[in-house]
């Protein structure tokens, strides 16, 4: 006992000199919406913007950042990794087991009422040695309204925004998606190469204004502004509809099939103008969402695909297009809609042609009717080894129950954003992609009127942005796990859990991203092997990112 607690003295004083030098973060300048129930939002403007910095973390020690709806915006703590008299978990297999922790030290602090039980202690073992998936990062998508709201800020703040999202003092993203053509976040339905009609060698191929003065120079823009490769994903909502056999933007529509093979040259077309302007896509999807052109039950933009014409087109046009073209190291990403169909659609897709997954790199999923529990792409996973899935698509506010679709401070809507990352990141998902950037206070502009809320809302008249709950619970992630990261195991070792992810980075430090989505406060302890251990407690309705440092 005496030894350890001269080596816990020693390693606390290496820490108190090593952490003499930390980074000044801006703190948030915060507004109370003035709603009960809301919490605060950040407000930036030309003079002023809130940042955080990672701070680099001494071997032995932990930072810990704290957002929650009482108000924290990432608050920076730290400690000491501690070490138990003896050892305090044998099992080495990754199984969840409720121990007896009657030995080990309680945190009850004298300073307050606090006291822990089982029903609010939280305790997990984290193992190495058990990992999972590599990922890719996180990010959001520039679409026409998140790039036209953007351009309504002066420049200084323009490039306030861009540094909230992409630099090192803002949340790192490094991954964005963008669509080909237009989507609903337009101003109008739009597509490439509209006329001549039925130009099946689409002659006439060319960008429009909205990439060349709004979605081009953002994604230029975040790609000076972020210190690593940003990797672009872009789908189609619809193309020309010449192409369509209902001759629509909307309703129910399919590709003709005598333009299955103009419908993988548009797609190849997209990639070569964006090439032209010097920005790479990493990834193309197999059309955003084709259940809205099967079941037509939306108003905007949309494209059908049955299972098994998906399977067909993908085997006999689009793959040995793109793999058969000077873009063949681009992705292919399949389905790109929501949980529930991706099975049923692959399942068609193999079906139909067995080729089509072989054509495939991966599956993108998207947010909305996540009544199917998460384990569903665990099982994906297993059923098609060696194909990622990515998140693609996430926004609050777009069902037709959301009575507001904006909730401007909602920390709900962060507490559901983080449930659902974590659901991902524990099931194999590699990536997660907000929707839109940001919006306007009403959350457009929609040529549809499909209004939804956005992490970052833009107020024209005062020249300044505010950034909701939201914005922050995305940057847990995406500030603290970089590309490269690999998922280990968090074991549970106590009655009480919390949501939670655990990853070994590439700098040798293990980062977790732990959820507290109850109205009371836990005691947690991070088991980081059979002997030493961290613990903390976590605020009421708040999120943690911990990076820990477990060399000596």
């Amino acid at each position: 006992m005496e030894r350890v607690g001269v080596l816990n003295i020693i390693l606390s004083f290496t820490f108190l000199l090593a952490t003499q030098g930390l980074s000044e973060d801006l703190p948030c300048a915060a507004r109370d919406v003035g709603i009960e129930g809301r919490s605060i939002v950040c407000v930036c403007n030309a003079t002023y913007c809130d940042t955080i910095y990672r701070e680099a973390v001494p071997p032995g020690t932990y930072f810990m950042y704290t957002s929650s709806n009482a108000g924290k915006r990432f608050e920076k703590s730290s400690g000491v990794i501690e070490v138990a008299e003896e050892s305090f978990d044998d099992d080495e297999t990754g199984a969840d087991i409720i121990s007896d922790f009657k030995n080990f030290p309680a945190y009850d602090d004298e300073d307050d009422d606090f006291q822990e039980t089982i029903w609010n202690r939280v305790v997990l073992r984290l193992f190495t040695i058990i990992r999972s998936q590599f990922l890719e990062g996180f990010g959001g998508s520039v679409t026409d309204a998140a790039a036209i709201n953007w351009r309504k800020l002066s420049d200084p703040t323009q490039r306030e925004f861009i540094r909230s999202y992409f630099s090192t003092d803002g949340l790192e993203y490094n991954l964005i998606r963008v669509p080909i053509g237009g989507a609903d976040f337009s101003t109008h339905p739009y597509t490439y190469n509209e006329l001549p009609w039925n130009d099946g060698a689409l002659s006439n191929f060319s960008l429009s204004d909205e990439d060349f003065f709004f979605k081009l120079p953002m994604i230029k823009l975040a790609q000076e502004a972020a210190p690593e490769e940003i990797k672009i994903t872009a789908s189609t909502w619809s193309p020309p509809i010449w192409m369509k056999t209902n001759e629509r933007i909307t309703g129910f529509g399919q590709v003709k099939p005598e333009f299955y093979q103009s419908y993988a040259d548009y797609h190849i077309r997209f990639i070569e103008e964006y090439e032209k302007a010097e920005v790479k896509i990493w990834a193309i999807t197999t059309t955003n969402e084709p259940i809205n052109g099967i079941v037509p039950i939306v108003n905007f933009n949309s494209l059908g695909w049955t299972p098994a014409q998906l399977g067909r087109w993908v085997a006999n046009n689009l793959g040995p297009t793109v793999r058969n073209s000077k873009f063949n190291q681009t992705l292919i990403l399949a389905v790109d809609d929501q949980r529930y169909i991706i099975p049923i659609w692959l399942r068609g897709m193999e079906s139909a042609d067995p080729r089509s997954i072989e054509y495939i790199d991966g599956i993108a999923i998207h947010y909305y009717g996540n009544f199917v529990p998460p384990d569903i792409l665990s099982r994906i996973h297993h059923r098609y080894p060696g194909k990622i899935l990515l998140s693609t698509e996430a926004c609050e506010g777009p069902m037709p129950w959301d009575l507001l679709k904006v909730e401007v401070g909602s920390w709900a809507r962060a507490r559901r954003y983080t449930r659902n990352i974590l659901e991902d990141l524990n099931n194999y998902v590699v990536g997660w992609i907000d929707w839109n950037l940001c919006l306007d206070p009403e959350g457009g502009p929609n040529w549809a009127e499909n209004f939804v809320d956005a992490p970052i809302l833009v107020y024209e008249e005062n020249d300044e942005f505010i950034k909701q709950p939201m914005f922050y619970a995305m940057g847990h992630f995406s500030k603290f796990i970089p590309r490269g990261s690999r998922v280990i195991r968090a074991a549970r070792r106590s009655l009480a859990t919390l949501e939670n992810i655990a990853v070994l980075t590439p700098r040798d430090t293990i980062v977790m991203v732990i959820q507290n989505r109850y109205t009371s406060e836990r005691s947690v302890r991070i088991n980081i092997d059979n002997t030493r251990f961290i613990r903390f407690r976590m605020e009421p309705e708040s999120i943690k990112t911990i990076e820990i440092n477990p060399n000596s």
